[in-house]
């Protein structure tokens, strides 16, 4: 059984179609690299993915259950809102930006969705908060607030609050993107960590040393469309024009 599962998945915003025909499976403890040009449809894929943007067409399954049917036309029909909200307790997702409130401290930030959306008492909370701090080794900054931190150590923040809600499938929207070449090492060595651990993941990025490195499998989209996947062996090595321009500019 697959952990995630996307087939014919399209989608437009106006007459702009931003992703033509994509599907793409993901088994349990593999890392999955998606990889492109800017405006190609990556993060767009990841947020219709985690139910942030509304698939037109096709449909998306985690650990067997749909969140979206297709119909006989090919179009996405969404599950019950009831179904929706628990088939979304499988996935987390970390932002670019950390997406961290604010005016709540950095414990704070990690307990609220434990208290929230898994009802868990302020005591159980606290502590599987303390323990991912502790793992992130942000134990020392768990009463600080997010702009007394850096960059690297917000995003640290995100991915404890992520996963906290203990999902089955995490993604990554290019979590480097916001932070200078020093703070991105941090976070990479994290992610690597998790991948060490089996955590099954899908992280859109540009740092294709990483891609290369930790993903099981890796996607190269341009322009709305997957134009090669493989191992990452096969993708950087590829004989695909589009895919050597692409890479030939990392060189």
């Amino acid at each position: 059984m697959y952990y995630l599962e996307i087939n014919h998945l399209r989608k437009s915003f106006g007459d702009l179609e931003v992703l033509s025909d994509i599907s793409l499976t993901l088994e349990q403890g593999k890392v999955l690299a998606i990889i492109g040009p800017s405006g190609s449809g990556k993060s767009t894929l990841l947020r219709c993915a985690t139910y942030l943007e509304r698939m037109d067409g096709g449909d998306l399954t985690y650990l067997g259950e749909k969140a979206v049917n297709m119909d006989e036309k090919g179009n996405s029909v969404y599950a019950k809102p009831a179904k929706l909200k628990e088939i979304q307790q499988n996935f987390g997702l970390v932002f670019q930006n950390f997406n961290l409130f604010p005016h709540f401290s950095v414990i704070k930030n990690i307990m609220h969705p434990l208290i929230k959306v898994q009802k868990k008492s302020k005591e159980e909370a606290k502590e599987i908060a303390r323990k991912l701090l502790e793992k992130m080794g942000l134990s020392e900054k768990e009463n600080s607030y997010p702009y007394q931190l850096s960059g690297g150590q917000q995003q640290r923040v995100s991915i404890a609050r992520a996963l906290a809600l203990n999902p089955k499938v995490l993604f990554f929207d290019e979590p480097t993107s916001a932070l200078d070449p020093e703070l991105t090492g941090e976070i990479l060595k994290v992610i690597r960590e998790l991948a060490s651990e089996h955590m099954t993941m899908v992280i859109v990025t540009h740092e294709m040393n990483f891609a290369k490195n930790v993903a099981d499998y890796v996607i190269f989209m341009d322009k709305g469309v997957i134009v090669e996947e493989g191992s990452p062996d096969q993708i950087f090595t590829s004989d695909n024009p589009r895919t050597k321009e692409f890479l030939g500019k990392f060189d």
